[in-house]
């Protein structure tokens, strides 16, 4: 069990898995998050998606300008983490 799972956490995840499309998302996301946070959270997925198709830390920072402190950071979670990238990953890849 995660170490941050809490009642507050899993009520946030569960208004999360009611959003129905992309612009709900979007108008969820910009209410909860800053435009910075999000874009982060959108790189870090992004850089997750770059290793996970074997592009190496320096192909990645050039790609993206992310530094390869983050990418190591990521790289980290894709490897030993809980699985939530992969799992993320795959089902987008399965859904095309």
């Amino acid at each position: 069990m995660s170490k941050l799972r809490n009642e507050e956490i899993d009520s946030l995840f569960e208004a999360i898995l009611t959003l129905e499309n992309i612009e709900e998302c979007y108008k969820f996301f910009e209410d909860a998050c800053t435009i910075k946070e999000l874009k982060d959270l959108a790189q870090r997925f992004h850089v997750a998606k770059l290793l996970k198709d074997g592009k190496n830390y320096q192909e990645i920072n050039a790609e993206t300008g992310m530094s390869t402190a983050t990418i190591c950071r990521v790289s980290k979670c894709l490897n030993y983490g809980e699985g939530g990238y992969m799992t993320a990953i795959e089902r987008l890849e399965k859904k095309g």
